[in-house]
């Protein structure tokens, strides 16, 4: 049996586009104006014509069909077709990064204080870190969309200011330092990837290599590999590589994996291939069989921001060790000892190094910043933010039984104490609020409960307070709820007061007292965080302006929706899920003849709508005609 390769196949076709060529199969055009295929094989011929222009082009699959039938007739079973096996091909997403290189330039232009702003508003306390960390992380991207614009020579980079803004976060667990890092990255919108020093090893043991952390960049990035050199890595528990003075030769899990992070944390070239990464492989033979080279891709480390953290709990001694270094005899000054955080505020390289760290390990952390304790009075304020995901996630726990619930004010003073109680920081609360509700949580979902007030006496009763709640008839509970919501929309109008310059700088929205209110009347129907309630609402205030222009295409008149109008429809979309077009729709049926009216008899083709107006519009275009007849009986027109 001979077998016929398709390859052959996909050639014709080709080929009967692109004109015959020396040494292939033969092919001829036929009919003026149209395309005709005619391959020989084995000396017989096989005619197809494409009969017009439109007619649709074969697949392969199609020919693959109609020539294994031809070959069938004409040579029985002797003949087949042998289909190769085809990888998946390359999106053509793909083909256009590799053709552009795939570099992508940061559009970055944020300042120190807009990104301390931004973290404000999720992060309680840490102003010092906060401030340092915004500081250095902004400086560090604006160098490199500067460098990116050609506005940073190549050579000042190469000679001179090339360190790298690497920072070391010490701090107890818990207080925000994943989730600070995490917040920056999403804002600035670049790839992020976090890692636990514990799971590397030295490069050639057995473990995790550090350089896959670079690799994992790339993926995040979507194999965007310009984009992922101007990423961020985060290694949390770096204090658990610091050398141990016990241990006697390599200690490839902590000096071993220190040295290994020295060439990425400065400038080195990382391959993207690697023998251990299967997909990595595989990727490389899809490249090859494509292209037929062997091409080497490789990531630079130059604008790789490495961030380091850790809880550094024995390192407070060494520093109170050099702090109180007392004076013997009798002139001598006795010292008082500091606390443990004004402890680590005075860290410096060499104590560091005494803590296990190498020397050029140290040197490439140029940044500290020092997170402080968190009180119970912290961790309250963290409870009452409206963006904190401990709330809204327990929120969105009951929602998934139709279940909505709203926190009192003391029950959160009690959560707060709980978790300070356990010492592990913000990470506490989630447990304190796990274990007060998980009572409620089991039952509640088997009742005809729709809302619960979670208050401090329902809480520390929970058996008897779920029987209370199962009862339908008692509106003493409703009355709960209803208080408990008014006292949630209280709180959110402060904080959007307090955050009121951001938030209008942010998404161009003036914050009104109406507006305020709004926002507070929709985080309260939703689940969301704060920025998630505004860009909702600056959706509908964009949505709601295009009511304008459609009017005036439709009715060649201009009307100009006032603040409070738009305050109005918005008001309307947040209390029942009304589609806009019905709403444009009554605001068309209700002024389309009456400014007609009001056009003819006044000239006007510019008309301001009011909240009054969309109320009662009848009285608004009678007062305004009227008011046009006085003016021109006061003034007659000579």
């Amino acid at each position: 049996m001979i077998f016929v390769h398709f390859l052959f196949f996909c050639r014709w076709v080709t080929q009967s586009f692109l004109g015959p060529k020396s040494g292939d199969v033969p092919l001829l055009t036929i009919g003026s104006g149209r395309l005709g295929l005619l391959a020989f094989v084995s000396g017989h011929g096989y005619n197809y014509r494409m009969k017009s222009h439109d007619e649709k082009i074969p697949d392969p699959k199609e020919l693959e069909k109609e020539i294994g039938e031809f070959l069938s007739q004409k040579y029985g079973n002797n003949v087949k077709i042998a289909a190769p096996v085809v990888l998946p091909e390359q999106n053509a997403v793909d083909q256009a990064k590799s053709a552009t290189g795939r570099k992508k330039d940061i559009n970055f232009n944020l300042k120190p204080e807009e990104l301390i702003a931004y973290l404000d508003q999720f992060v309680v306390k840490q102003d010092s870190a906060k401030a340092i960390l915004a500081t250095k992380i902004c400086t560090h991207f604006n160098r490199i969309r500067r460098a990116q614009e050609g506005k940073e020579p190549a050579q000042s980079v190469t000679k001179v200011g090339s360190i790298k803004n690497n920072v070391l976060m010490i701090g107890p667990t818990g207080v925000g330092k994943t989730y600070i890092i995490k917040l920056i990255a999403a804002k600035i919108g670049v790839p992020f990837v976090k890692g636990d020093a514990t799971k590397f090893s030295e490069t050639g043991y057995v473990g995790g290599d550090v350089e896959d952390l670079v690799r994992d960049l790339v993926r995040q990035a979507d194999d965007d590999i310009g984009l992922a050199e101007c990423g961020i890595i985060y290694i949390d528990e770096i204090d658990k590589i610091a050398s141990s003075h016990s241990i006697i030769g390599a200690d490839v899990s902590r000096t071993g994996v220190q040295r290994a992070l020295l060439k990425p944390m400065e400038e080195t070239e990382v391959e993207l291939k690697v023998p251990h990464d299967p997909i990595s492989m595989i990727q490389e033979i899809e490249r090859f069989r494509k292209t037929g080279k062997r091409e080497k891709q490789a990531v630079n480390t130059a604008n790789i921001l490495f961030i380091m953290s850790g809880a550094f709990t024995d390192l407070e001694p060494i520093i109170q060790k050099r702090l109180t270094n007392q004076e013997i005899g009798f002139g001598a000054r006795i010292e008082r000892s500091p606390e443990s955080y004004d402890n680590l505020a005075h860290v410096k390289s060499e104590d560091l190094i005494r803590f296990g760290f190498e020397t050029e390990f140290v040197g490439r952390l140029p940044v500290r910043a020092i997170f402080e304790n968190l009180t119970d009075n912290d961790l309250y304020d963290i409870l009452k933010n409206p963006n904190n995901p401990i709330i809204l996630g327990k929120k969105l726990d009951f929602a998934a039984y139709g279940i909505e619930i709203k926190f009192e004010d003391q029950l959160l003073r009690m959560l707060a104490d709980q978790a300070f109680t356990e010492n592990t920081g913000a990470r506490g609360l989630v447990s304190a609020v796990e274990k007060t509700l998980l009572e409620f949580e089991k039952k509640l979902p088997s009742t005809r409960v729709e809302k619960f007030p979670a208050t401090l006496d329902i809480i520390k009763n929970p058996q008897s307070s779920i029987k209370k709640l199962s009862r339908t008839n008692d509106n003493r509970f409703n009355g709960m709820f209803e208080r408990l919501d008014q006292e949630e929309r209280q709180r959110i109008t402060d904080y959007l007061d307090a955050n009121k310059a951001h938030l209008e700088n942010k998404y161009h929205l003036t914050m009104t007292a109406s507006r305020v209110n709004i926002v507070a009347q929709a985080y309260a129907k939703n689940i969301m965080d704060i920025e998630s309630v505004v860009k909702h609402i600056k959706s509908h205030y964009d949505e709601i302006k295009k009511m304008e222009l459609q009017f005036f295409t439709n009715h060649d008149m201009n009307i100009v929706l006032e603040e409070d109008a738009i305050d109005f429809i918005m008001e309307q979309l947040i209390q029942a899920p009304i589609d806009l077009k019905k709403i444009y729709h009554k605001v068309d049926m209700d002024f389309k003849h009456g400014l007609k009216l009001a056009r003819e008899k006044t000239g006007r083709r510019r008309f301001f709508i009011t909240r009054q107006a969309l109320l009662n519009p009848e009285a608004y275009i009678s007062q305004m005609i009227q008011s046009e007849f006085d003016s021109d009986s006061t003034h007659p027109k000579s």
